[in-house]
C-alpha cells in the first residue's frame, strides 16, 4: 500500500487577544464590538500552504521561530495541542497513558514498560509524579515513550531540545533506527547537521508559507544565508 501526505491549500488562523487579563464580561463585550474595534488581532500561522510528501521521503523542515513549522506538523497530525504528560501522575502511569493516546493497548504498553524505563535512565524516579521532574528528565521520558512505538509515518518536532550528552548520543542512534523503519518521516529541527544526515528533502518556511524546496544541503545553505542561522545549534 502506498503511503503519502498531501497538504493542499491549508491555512490556519489564531486569535491573539490584547488584554490577557480581561474579565469574562469584558471578553463577551468585545465580541459585540465592530471588527475595527476588536480587542484582538488575527495571526495566520499557515497561509494557503501546499506540500506533498511521497512514500520513502525523509523531509526536514527549517525556518525561523514563528514560521509555522510546528503548526504544520500539528495540522498533519490533526491536533493543535499535544497530549503531553499529566503532572499528577507518575512516570510509570504516564507511560501507560501516553501509549494509549498513541493508539496502543494497555497490554502492549506493559510489554514495553521495562525497556522504556531502562532507556530513559529514570529507574530511580519512575514512580515519582512527573511534576517533580526536571526539564531534562521530562524530555527523556517523552522521547523514549514516543520512539518505543514503530510507525509507518513518523513526525518529529524538535526532538533533541534537551537531555545530557550521553542520552542524546543514545537517542540519536535509536532515532536513526526508527527513521529507517518508517515509510515517511517529517522532522522540524534547528539541528541542521542532523537534518542533512537523515533527510532526502527539505523545505524552508517563513511567515506561514513554504518559500523553497530542495535537497537538505541546498535548503540549509539558503536558510543560513537568509537568517544568519550559522550560529544555530547543529
Amino acid at each position: 500500500m502506498e503511503h503519502f501526505i498531501s497538504v493542499e491549500g491549508v491555512s490556519l488562523k489564531f486569535r491573539l487577544y490584547h488584554d490577557k487579563g480581561a474579565t469574562l464580561r469584558q471578553s463577551f463585550a468585545s465580541l459585540l464590538r465592530r471588527s475595527g474595534e476588536a480587542g484582538y488581532t488575527d495571526f495566520w500561522a499557515l497561509r494557503d500552504l501546499n506540500l506533498r510528501i511521497a512514500d520513502g521521503d525523509r523531509v526536514g523542515i527549517v525556518g525561523p521561530n514563528g514560521a509555522g513549522k510546528s503548526s504544520l506538523l500539528k495540522t498533519m497530525c490533526r491536533i493543535h495541542t499535544p497530549a503531553g504528560f499529566h503532572p499528577q501522575l507518575t512516570g510509570r502511569e504516564n507511560i501507560l497513558l501516553n501509549g494509549i493516546i498513541l493508539g496502543q493497548t494497555p497490554e502492549r504498553m506493559r510489554e514495553l514498560e521495562a525497556e522504556i524505563i531502562e532507556f530513559s535512565g529514570l529507574e530511580e524516579f519512575i514512580d515519582t509524579p512527573v511534576k517533580y521532574y526536571s526539564t531534562g528528565m521530562y524530555l527523556k521520558l517523552a522521547f523514549t515513550v514516543a520512539t518505543a512505538i514503530r510507525a509507518d509515518i513518523l513526525i518529529l518536532d524538535e526532538t533533541f531540545a534537551g537531555g545530557d550528552a550521553a542520552f542524546v548520543e543514545r537517542a540519536m542512534e535509536r532515532l536513526r533506527r526508527l527513521v529507517s523503519d518508517a515509510r515517511i518521516m517529517v522532522c522540524v529541527s534547528h539541528q541542521l547537521q542532523f537534518l542533512e544526515s537523515i533527510c532526502n528533502r527539505a523545505v524552508l518556511m517563513e511567515r506561514g508559507g513554504i518559500v523553497a524546496e530542495g535537497s537538505p544541503a541546498e535548503i540549509v545553505a539558503l536558510y543560513t544565508k537568509r537568517s544568519g542561522a550559522a550560529a544555530a545549534p547543529r
